[in-house]
């Protein structure tokens, strides 16, 4: 623990100081990133195996996801201040603490409750690792290497949302689905080594904690999220007295438009500097990585419930169908990184979140119950080649521009957005597959939602009007991503390329 408890003073470490060792710094700290990103994408290929032994429907074990994606996003507006206020190396390593023993409690639950409430517990310390990761690069990288640094940050979290099923899927098929939890233990382990030994200490600053503002934002997102996820499991009417569906979505919109307007009033230090929008890469970059936060979750719930209800793959099968995308996101990570540093973000994130939204809608119009494996390959290849050219870009643009003294600030920012975007794709894909079963399926639905039966593969009559429930589902995902799309079309050029062309 000694990360956690060294008290020297922490020295200035100014970008592109040597003594900062940022390769040796931002190896260390990606080994954490890459592990909380897996598990927020790994529990996907194991809905159907969590069903089966909880004998839950897919409406609760989806909170499994949600939980952890809302304690995930709703505490990085301030873990980002607390970064800057404590060191992000400190902040770090205590939540990699929060994190592992979390992971350890996730996989010694008995019952479907305790594990949503271990995963809210892991998502608290999700919040606390994450800001830290780009904060660090902001600040011991200079402007003109923070595009390959990026690329780095980019490619894990691209890797990480990829392989997150298919060691999922190893890991069910072979000791159990808890193993998708117990592996973070050891990994915990050797990335806080990794960290107390290779991160810098940086310059901390005092900050003020907007605690109204965290109690704003976490009541909006609960009360929305809450309200979209659980909304056809209501028929979308009355949920408990005078509460409806309707009711909480609007309270939770209400309550996050107050909670805007008291950051604008914010004189000394809100949660949200508005200020920080300014930056017109930093708004659209925002914009950007919240389609694809819902994007990229919302797509593995109908993916893999179809390849094992209808097509009857093991969870290991139905993962390894995604080792296309990682392949393709591990040979085109540097090559992208060098771009990032030299082409304007819009060409490169346009092209990446294009190809993405292409691939999604083509992989929907061939889930068929007798669709041969390599027509779910192709699409499922173009989708790694459109992801690799998305993420770094979009991360890059969002903080190259950023004051050093706001970097924790911007990065919790940012990945807010990102976490914003994973909890309402997640809530939204629920409520559209629970609605598309209706449409389809209505007798294994029976309009409540139940859909533990679907944990295995379905009867011969049912496989077409599941595949086509789930088809329909995944354009919502495709759908989304194209805002991320036109958000990359109006990126103004950064300044360090305007500055090489003058």
């Amino acid at each position: 623990m000694a990360g956690l408890s060294d008290t020297r003073p922490a020295p200035t470490v100014t970008p592109g100081d040597p003594e900062a060792k940022p390769w040796r710094a931002l190896w260390a700290l990606v080994l954490g990133f890459f592990m909380i990103l897996v598990d927020s994408t790994i529990v996907s290929v194991a809905t159907p195996v969590i069903m089966r032994h909880f004998d839950a429907d897919v409406n609760l074990v989806v909170w499994v996801t949600s939980a952890y994606l809302l304690a995930y996003a709703v505490p990085l507006l301030i873990t980002g201040r607390l970064g800057d206020r404590f060191g992000p190396k400190n902040l770090y390593q205590a939540g990699l603490v929060v994190f592992t023993l979390a992971s350890l409690w996730c996989g010694l639950t008995g019952t479907i409750e305790q594990l949503i409430i271990a995963r809210v517990l892991q998502g608290l310390g999700a919040s606390m690792m994450t800001p830290q990761t780009m904060a660090v690069i902001t600040r011991i990288f200079p402007a003109d290497q923070r595009g390959r640094a990026m690329s780095l940050w980019g490619a894990v979290a691209g890797i990480a949302t990829l392989v997150g099923p298919i060691a999922g899927g190893l890991l069910i098929d072979g000791p159990g689905w808890q193993w998708i939890f117990f592996v973070n233990v050891p990994v915990g382990v050797v990335g806080f080594v990794l960290a107390g030994r290779l991160v810098p200490r940086l310059e901390t600053h005092r900050h003020r904690f907007d605690l109204v503002g965290v109690v704003l934002s976490a009541v909006g997102m609960f009360c929305l999220v809450f309200g979209i996820q659980e909304g056809q499991t209501y028929h979308w009417g009355m949920i408990i007295g005078p509460i409806s569906v309707w009711l909480l979505i609007i309270v939770g919109v209400l309550v996050l438009a107050a909670f805007v307007l008291w950051q604008a009033k914010q004189a000394g230090e809100p949660l949200v500097p508005l200020g920080l929008f300014a930056d017109r890469n930093f708004s659209l970059a925002n914009l950007g990585i919240g389609a694809v936060g819902f994007a990229v979750t919302a797509m593995g719930f109908p993916l893999m419930l179809y390849t094992q209800s209808v097509l009857g793959y093991s969870p290991t099968q139905s993962a390894l169908l995604m080792g296309p995308m990682a392949v393709m996101s591990i040979i085109l990570a540097r090559f992208v990184g060098r771009l990032t540093d030299r082409m304007h973000p819009r060409y490169l994130a346009g092209f990446g979140t294009f190809t993405v939204a292409v691939s999604l809608f083509w992989l929907s119009r061939v889930m068929a119950p007798g669709a041969p494996v390599w027509q779910l390959l192709l699409p499922i290849t173009l989708l790694g080649l459109g992801s690799s050219f998305m993420w770094s870009p979009l991360g890059t643009s969002a903080t190259r521009n950023l004051p050093l003294q706001r970097a924790g600030a911007g990065a919790g920012v940012y990945n807010t957005t990102r976490q914003v975007g994973s909890v309402l794709g997640s809530a939204g894909i629920a409520a559209l597959m629970q609605s598309r079963l209706v449409a389809h399926l209505p007798q294994l639905s029976g309009g409540h939602g139940g859909m533990a039966e679907t944990a295995t593969q379905l009867p011969e009559p049912l496989r077409a009007g599941f595949a086509a429930a789930m088809a329909d589902a995944l354009l919502l995902p495709a759908g989304v991503i194209l805002l991320a799309c036109l958000a990359s079309m109006f990126f103004a050029t950064p300044r360090h390329l305007v500055s090489e062309d003058s």
